[in-house]
């Protein structure tokens, strides 16, 4: 029996379930080989929990061959240092080129058949020669592959603010769109600084805690609304969604707590 497990692909690819024999022992920050594209590569063990998948493409999912083995560390850590040589002569070639770029990491496929640049641009990038000249120097495959600052931050990783390691650096899959209007929901202050992560964009937890709040906020009064309670007429000017508590101001000044139920 097969299970499927989260992986990220290498260092900075992306998080993708796949198949893993029953008998194989892994957890969570194990590197492990798999199968990818055209060969082997590795990947990182995100979750090492059976998941369940909606598989919309009805293709069956690559699979965890083996857990990486002293001989696959080494020459893991012989691709990172090779793709530092590689990122050196992307960048001349992008010089040369005068391409409106930047070159932000590259890496090796685990069995050097391949290696995949990233890189940032305001605009459409015609990058066609510069990977016809890549592919004479390197003689494998290459991709360059445009990311955008969410992408950044993923690859460089980091710490928020809640002093957790980022979300989109430890288990998120994709990015989905997070608005201000959620910020305000959760009752976070609409200060930009204070609700935006590394990347300058709106914190990824914003979108995946929104329905939590939506849930709990359910009866309970908003700040600033006028309410009608057996102490008298007031206004809420504070609402706690956990302890599903408001304070309420009264006319004569009082404050009071209101517990909901």
């Amino acid at each position: 029996m097969e299970r499927m497990i989260l992986v990220r692909l290498r260092d900075l690819g992306q998080t993708c379930f796949y198949n893993a024999q029953e008998d194989l022992s892994v957890k969570e920050g194990d590197c492990v080989i798999i199968e990818h594209d055209r060969g082997f590569d590795y990947g990182k063990i995100v979750s090492p929990k059976d998941a369940a998948l909606d598989n919309q493409s009805k293709e069956p999912l690559k699979k965890i061959v083996r857990v990486a083995r002293d001989s696959d560390l080494k020459q893991i850590e012989e691709n990172r240092t090779k793709a530092k040589e590689a990122f050196n002569a992307c960048l001349k070639k992008i010089e040369e080129h005068k391409l409106d770029m930047k070159l932000v990491k590259a890496e090796y496929s685990f069995d050097r058949t391949k290696i995949i640049f990233y890189f940032t641009a305001s605009g459409r990038v015609d990058f066609r020669n510069l990977v016809k000249d890549l592919a004479k120097i390197f003689k494998v495959r290459i991709e360059l592959r445009q990311i955008g600052v969410r992408d950044e931050a993923r690859l460089f990783g980091g710490f928020g603010t809640c002093g957790r390691e980022l979300c989109c650096a430890r288990f998120l899959r994709d990015f989905e769109p997070v608005t201000i209007k959620m910020a305000k929901e959760e009752g976070l202050p609409l200060n930009p600084p204070k609700i935006s992560g590394l990347c300058g964009r709106l914190m990824c937890c914003l979108y995946f805690e929104y329905e939590t709040y939506k849930m709990l906020s359910k009866g309970l009064p908003r700040e600033g609304e006028r309410v009608h309670l057996p102490e008298g007429k007031g206004k809420v000017i504070g609402v706690n969604v956990f302890k599903r508590t408001a304070t309420v101001e009264l006319e004569d000044g009082k404050q009071i707590e209101v517990s909901y139920k």
